[in-house]
C-alpha cells in the first residue's frame, strides 16, 4: 500500500490548524462575509444536536449512570 503524503491542512498539528482557521475567521468578519447565527438559528442548531445525541440510547444510558454516581457522591458528603 502506498504511504500517505504528509502535506496539507489535516496533517498539521492542532495548534497550527487553529492559527490558520482563526485568520480565516477574522478575515471573513472583516470582509463582512462571515455568517453570524441569529438566536433562532442557534436554538435550532442546538436542538438538532440534542436530537442526534439522544438517538444513541446506550450513550444516554451512560450519561444517566454517570449523573447517578455523581449524585450519590454529593449525598454522602
Amino acid at each position: 500500500m502506498t504511504e500517505k503524503s504528509k502535506r496539507g491542512f489535516a496533517s498539521m498539528d492542532a495548534e497550527k490548524q487553529r492559527e490558520i482557521a482563526s485568520k480565516g475567521g477574522k478575515a471573513a468578519h472583516a470582509k463582512g462575509t462571515a455568517h453570524e447565527f441569529t438566536s433562532e438559528e442557534a436554538r435550532r442548531a442546538g436542538q438538532k444536536g440534542g436530537e442526534a445525541v439522544s438517538r444513541n440510547r446506550e450513550h444516554m444510558a451512560e450519561i444517566g449512570r454517570e449523573g447517578g454516581r455523581k449524585s450519590r457522591k454529593s449525598e454522602s458528603a
